[in-house]
């Protein structure tokens, strides 16, 4: 059994497309690779499902017949944070990719290929279900906060600052920098340990979700990511 299989054995998929070309392509391979799918060609359909079963992840495309993705998106993610969300787009703007990424784990672009997507949706899952993947963890400390490994909230000390809900992805990018502590690491370490990219074309998804994590964090006390100009991300000192 190779990785893709191995994560997605028993992951329920949900396939929001309006072309049933493309949508049969990606059932095919998901299945080939051990994903249940479920197909809805709109978001009529997509809501009707999401009210029958839970799905461990759902590959959205952003321009519906009946209306935009990512609103989907965000309704799937506010009743159901511990889905997967992934966009599949043909707008390749920033702007479009930021607003993708503010609540979604990852993006695609079109035209793509299959075996993209099946690695992307498998890193995705080893992300969003670290109890299929990991044995139970104690939380992650560093100097006055308190990472949960199994709700993906970062607690601090001081009670009255209480607590930030983090994205699977906002939470194992955290992680990771935890895990290193002082030390500064790279983008391309970033991609690599925690998107499982091996090249630097998506380096401006490490950018934007520094951003998103500086912003959550913000309330929980001083700064805590630092930035090494043309070097890198690290923590401040605990």
């Amino acid at each position: 059994m190779n990785a893709g299989e191995e994560v997605g054995k028993g992951a329920v998929v949900l396939v929001v497309e309006d072309e049933p070309s493309i949508a049969d392509v990606l059932a095919i391979a998901l299945r080939y690779h051990g994903f249940e799918v479920v197909w809805a060609s709109c978001l009529l359909q997509a809501r009707a499902q999401v009210q029958e079963r839970r799905f461990d992840a759902a590959l959205l495309d952003v321009m519906l017949p009946d209306g935009d993705g990512r609103a989907f998106g965000r309704e799937l993610r506010a009743q159901h944070p511990e889905t997967a969300l992934v966009f599949v787009t043909a707008r390749d703007a920033p702007a479009e990719i930021v607003g993708a990424l503010g609540f979604g784990d990852d993006y695609i672009t079109k035209p793509f290929h299959i075996d993209e997507v099946i690695a992307r949706l498998t890193a995705v899952l080893r992300r969003t279900r670290p109890a299929d993947v990991l044995p139970a963890r104690p939380p992650l400390r560093y100097g006055g906060l308190e990472l949960d490994e199994t709700t993906y909230t970062v607690r601090c000390a001081d009670p009255a600052r209480g607590e930030v809900q983090l994205t699977p992805t906002e939470y194992a990018l955290l992680r990771f920098l935890v895990r290193n502590g002082g030390r500064i690491v790279s983008k391309e370490q970033l991609l690599r340990h925690v998107w499982q990219y091996e090249h630097q074309a998506e380096s401006t998804v490490v950018e934007t979700y520094i951003s998103y994590l500086r912003r959550k964090l913000a309330p929980l006390g001083p700064p805590l990511i630092t930035t090494r100009r043309g070097v890198g991300y690290g923590l401040a000192p605990a």
